[in-house]
């Protein structure tokens, strides 16, 4: 039987595994005019990134917080893998354009921020809750 902590990991890591799919699929067929590469130092920041909260955000006493680690690391997992696998840089087949800029991004990103503010709104409540526990750890 897992622990808490394995089926949270386990949580995360096909929450990640899912959406990180759903945005390369998308990358796969949609069509787009605009990338952008990476450095090397970026991608070992990406690959950190991911291991860290696949690592840490078990350990908190919350299926939703894994879900949205899961859910920010997929959108990481996605410009990874896409950044390996096109030549050009990461595609970013969404694009808003303004009078004198534009703004260029792709799901992995909006998957990267929303799973982002899942995971803190999570984390604000879960020290909300443990307030007094907390200043008594101080």
């Amino acid at each position: 039987m897992l622990s808490n902590m394995q089926t949270r990991r386990l949580l995360l890591v096909c929450t990640a595994l899912l959406f990180a799919a759903i945005d390369l699929v998308y990358k796969s067929f949609a069509y787009a005019e605009f990338h952008h590469a990476r450095t090397p130092y970026v991608t070992l920041l990406m690959g950190a990134l991911i291991a860290a909260l696949v690592v840490l955000v078990p350990r908190l006493p919350s299926n939703i917080a894994a879900v949205g680690a899961g859910i920010a690391c997929g959108g990481a997992l996605g410009n990874l893998v896409s950044l390996l696998a096109w030549s050009q840089g990461v595609p970013d087949p969404f694009v808003i354009v303004g009078a004198t800029h534009g703004l260029a991004f792709n799901l992995a990103d909006l998957f990267a921020i929303g799973g982002d503010s899942v995971l803190l709104s999570v984390v604000i409540l879960l020290g909300l809750q443990r307030r007094a526990a907390l200043r008594g750890a101080a």
